[in-house]
C-alpha cells in the first residue's frame, strides 16, 4: 500500500521532469520519446487491468473462503471480512493508478499530436526543426487577420456610417 502511494505521488513529478527534458529536444525526437512513454504507459495499464481482474476473482465469496480454508479460527466470518477489505483496498488503489495512467495517456497523446504537427510544419517549411528551447528560432504561421492599422481604419469607417 505504501508503495502504491509512493508511485502515485512520484508519477506527476517524473512526468514533469520528462516534459522539461523534452522541451530541449527537436520535435521528431520529442515525438519518438513521447511514443515510447505512451507504450510504457499502455503496458503498465495492461498489467494493472490484469491485476484488477485477478482481484475481482479473489473477491468472490467462494474464493475468499477457499483462501482461508487452512486457517482455523473461532470467528471465520471476521477473517473473511478482513480479507475482503484488504482486497477491496488493493482494488481501489489499482483503480486509482489506472485513472492516473489514463490521464497521463491522454496528455501523452495530445503531446504526441502537437509534436507531430510541429515536426510536419518544420518539414514543410524546410527550415531548421522547431524546438521549444529559448535559443531556438521561432517560426510563426502568417495569419489572415488584418494589421492593426487596417483594423483601426476599418473600425473608423464603421463608426462613420453609424
Amino acid at each position: 500500500m505504501r508503495r502504491l502511494v509512493g508511485i502515485i505521488i512520484c508519477l506527476p513529478l517524473v512526468i514533469g521532469c520528462m516534459v522539461t527534458v523534452f522541451a530541449q529536444q527537436s520535435a521528431p525526437q520529442r515525438a519518438a520519446n513521447l511514443r515510447a512513454q505512451l507504450a510504457e504507459t499502455e503496458a503498465r495499464q495492461a498489467e494493472l487491468e490484469i491485476r484488477r481482474q485477478q482481484l475481482d476473482d479473489e473477491l468472490k465469496p467462494e474464493n475468499i473462503e477457499r483462501s482461508l480454508a487452512g486457517i482455523g479460527s473461532t470467528h471465520p466470518e471476521d477473517l473473511r471480512e478482513q480479507r475482503r477489505r484488504q482486497l477491496e483496498i488493493e482494488k481501489k488503489g489499482i483503480e486509482s493508478q489506472l485513472e492516473t495512467l489514463a490521464a497521463s495517456r491522454a496528455r501523452l497523446e495530445s503531446a504526441i499530436a502537437s509534436a507531430d504537427v510541429i515536426s510536419y510544419q518544420s518539414a514543410s517549411v524546410g527550415g531548421p526543426s522547431i524546438s521549444q528551447s529559448d535559443n531556438a528560432p521561432v517560426v510563426t504561421k502568417p495569419t489572415s487577420r488584418p494589421s492593426r492599422r487596417k483594423a483601426r481604419k476599418h473600425r473608423t469607417r464603421q463608426t462613420k456610417f453609424l
